[in-house]
């Protein structure tokens, strides 16, 4: 064993250098400090886990690396289980303090934290773990939680300076493997650039000019790549803090200008807690109905829909265009998200398990706290939310008049007509023919939109009034209604 004492920064999904508390807390510790990341194979390989995410994660690590390299430091990557890798290191080295921000992930990785909680505490090894964001550990309700959030995002940020590393390379067999390393270090262009430099270039050019119109085109699919903040993958994997973005916003003097745009993303970084915060509470959600009245609500789950609604072949075009947008980019707007899921559970009738970690997968922006509270929400399975049940046409002619987003995305109805975009499948063989068009290499609609969506209506709304899911209701307006007055989100 190596006698040398040291502490270690435990990076999850904080892969940033400033407003990093651990960081921090470690420079101020008179103790030699090494930072890692861990890439865990039972972690790496859940369902919910896709390459572009590890990809995302290993590029902004390198970006993390490029800033630390100046004082001999870095993150190292270190492929193993926590449990095998902390027990390492403790056998090794003297280790004192581990520093890390806590984590609002899957069971899995609430599972793993107790597991090492249990460790460093045979081995007199004390963990620092740090509040991330707004998000509080262990609450029972909802009072107080707004206030606490303001005082939070308007507390200092904290500048983090870094002393010279005297620690000589660090030994361990943890080593990432070729084949593993080499399929990290590719990247796809067509999504966002990894990495806090990045982040910041996004949310200085929303604040400059690019979001004055965010509030106008916030529901548009084509117009909103553009308009909106485009940070939610840097602030899921932290390459930059809830904080840092709300001060930056709530401080520019563009602020006296785009007022409504910057008081829109400004109201959307609270709610982003305020999902991670129901998470934090009751992990449970990403499994089970957040309501469990709803357990008892039957589906068809016919595979055939099921595939065709991942490839993006249902025969709707906004529909379609905006799962081929997702699969390609990692990103979409909101409001097609939520069409996507509503169409999936409700006119589908599927169950929002069957497809909650496919769209995991696809979002470049994947954070657990807010994937499957907001799935859940859209599927219907709260009990005390609204249910939404997206018409796909009536959406593409709101949000897409001229078919600009369908054609991008659905290319084999670039030679439709306007007024047939949203409705292909409308065209006699004399529209047809009238247009130059022999034939549509496009399905027809696999099912019939307003037989499903009076069927899905009748479905849902029955089964609110039951006296399961009306019991439900009131725990979970207790657990998450934020004060006496507002209305549970």
């Amino acid at each position: 064993m190596n006698n040398e004492k040291l502490n270690i920064v435990w990076i999850k999904r904080d892969l940033r250098t400033q407003d990093h508390k651990a960081l921090f807390e470690a420079e101020k510790s008179d103790l030699p400090y090494i930072i890692i990341y861990l890439i865990e194979p039972s972690i790496t390989s859940y369902k919910d886990t896709s390459q572009r995410h590890l990809q995302f994660v290993y590029h902004s690590i390198l970006k993390m690396n490029d800033c630390l390299s100046i004082y001999n430091r870095k993150v190292e990557i270190l492929y193993a289980e926590a449990y095998e890798a902390f027990s390492y290191f403790t056998e090794q080295y003297d280790i004192n303090t581990v520093f890390s921000y806590q984590e609002s992930g899957i069971d899995i990785t609430y599972t793993r934290d107790k597991k090492i909680k249990k460790l460093f505490h045979e081995r007199n090894i004390e963990w620092k773990e740090y509040q991330r964001d707004g998000v509080i550990r262990g609450i029972n309700n909802r009072m107080g939680w707004d206030e606490a959030w303001k005082i939070t995002m308007n507390s200092p940020i904290i500048k983090n300076v870094f002393s010279p590393s005297n620690t000589s390379n660090l030994q361990h067999p943890f080593l990432l493997p070729s084949s593993i390393k080499h399929s990290l270090e590719k990247y796809n262009r067509n999504l966002q650039p990894a990495g806090e430099d990045n982040a910041w270039k996004y949310l200085k050019s929303f604040a400059q000019d690019r979001g004055k119109n965010y509030h106008k085109f916030i529901s548009k699919p084509l117009a909103s790549r553009k308009s909106c903040g485009r940070i939610s993958p840097y602030l899921s994997w932290g390459n930059i803090s809830i904080k840092q973005t709300y001060q930056f916003v709530n401080n520019h003097p563009n602020k006296a200008i785009y007022g409504r745009a910057f008081s829109g993303i400004l109201t959307r970084l609270k709610w982003h807690c305020h999902f991670i915060q129901k998470f934090e509470s009751e992990s449970e959600y990403e499994y089970q109905c957040v309501n469990q009245g709803f357990e008892g609500l039957h589906y068809s789950n016919n595979n055939k829909f099921l595939e065709a609604w991942k490839t993006g072949q249902t025969g709707f075009p906004l529909i379609d265009a905006s799962m081929r947008c997702l699969i390609a980019t990692g990103w979409i707007n909101f409001r097609m998200r939520a069409m996507l899921v509503s169409f999936l559970c409700h006119h589908l009738d599927q169950d929002w398990r069957r497809g909650v970690f496919h769209l995991a997968n696809l979002f470049l922006d994947y954070e657990p706290g807010i994937h499957y509270t907001q799935f859940q929400m859209q599927a219907g399975t709260t009990g005390v939310n609204t249910v939404r049940i997206y018409n796909p046409v009536k959406q593409s002619i709101d949000h897409d008049p001229e078919g600009e987003f369908i054609k991008k995305w659905v290319p084999e109805l670039n030679d439709i007509p306007k007024r047939y975009i949203h409705e292909p499948w409308t065209m006699t063989r004399l529209d047809l023919a009238f247009n130059g068009i022999e034939s549509i290499n496009y399905p027809d609609p696999i099912i019939n939109l307003k037989e499903r969506g009076k069927a899905a209506r009748l479905k849902i709304y029955s089964h609110r009034k039951t006296e399961e899911v009306q019991k439900e209701k009131n725990r979970i307006l207790v657990l998450h209604t934020r004060n006496n007055t507002s209305k549970a989100i």
